[in-house]
């Protein structure tokens, strides 16, 4: 079952951008809540709780309660602006959800036993994560916090790819309804030697790429 966190907003009254910069000003976050059936609604949070909130990985892929007085809204966080250096949140975006209705979001990976598997032992392996997230699709109360991936067994070789990941009941992969070139790989076990010559080759490219037209032309010339 999804678990839930509760935080706590109040109703803006004000819009704009002027009235977006006194709110933050004034330490708060300037935050819409969308869709269901209700109306948009324009709200602000305490910018240091939702910085708090905004170090765990929850915040970015469970159900949360929105309470705005006493009533309680069931959302997922949609969008985050943050500032481009400044360690402040500039404004948020969330979506509300439905009971009775699969909503589709992206939660994160959790690689265990990396270090206990043939593949990780081995020092001439490389085992490389293709993706850290995976978007599902499930009722709200099926909504796991994370997907766990056991590399346990994982050898030299293998390769875990999105069909081969353990859901809990009631979660599904959409991704994997489009055929089997859609379902990607998820961890890789390659050779160490393999993947360093992999990544030799790209550099050459990229040296060959950014050589000018003039340095190929003169090159060639002194050949002649």
């Amino acid at each position: 079952m999804a678990t839930t966190h509760e935080i706590k907003v109040q109703r803006r009254e004000d819009e704009g951008k002027g009235a977006s910069r006194r709110l933050r000003h004034s330490g708060n976050v300037p935050a819409i809540v969308y869709g269901g059936d209700l109306d948009p609604v324009s709200i602000q949070l305490v910018h240091e709780d939702v910085l708090l909130a905004s170090k765990n990985e929850w915040f970015y892929s469970s159900i949360l309660d929105l309470n705005l007085g006493g009533d309680l809204q069931k959302v997922l966080l949609r969008d985050m602006q943050r500032h481009p250096y400044k360690q402040q949140i500039m404004h948020l975006d969330f979506q509300r959800v439905s009971a009775n209705q699969a909503l589709r979001t992206s939660v994160p990976l959790h690689f265990l036993n990396e270090d206990k598997s043939p593949a990780g032992k081995a020092a001439d392996v490389v085992i490389t994560h293709e993706m850290n997230e995976v978007e599902i699709s499930c009722l709200p109360q099926d909504l796991p916090e994370y997907v766990e991936v056991d590399l346990g067994e994982l050898k030299l070789g293998d390769a875990i790819h999105l069909s081969d990941l353990k859901l809990s009941q009631g979660v599904e992969i959409p991704e994997l309804k489009f055929g089997k070139e859609h379902d990607v790989a998820v961890v890789i076990a390659r050779h160490g030697r393999i993947e360093a010559e992999a990544e030799g080759e790209g550099d050459e490219a990229e040296q060959a790429a950014g050589v000018p037209a003039a340095k190929v032309d003169e090159d060639a010339g002194k050949g002649e």
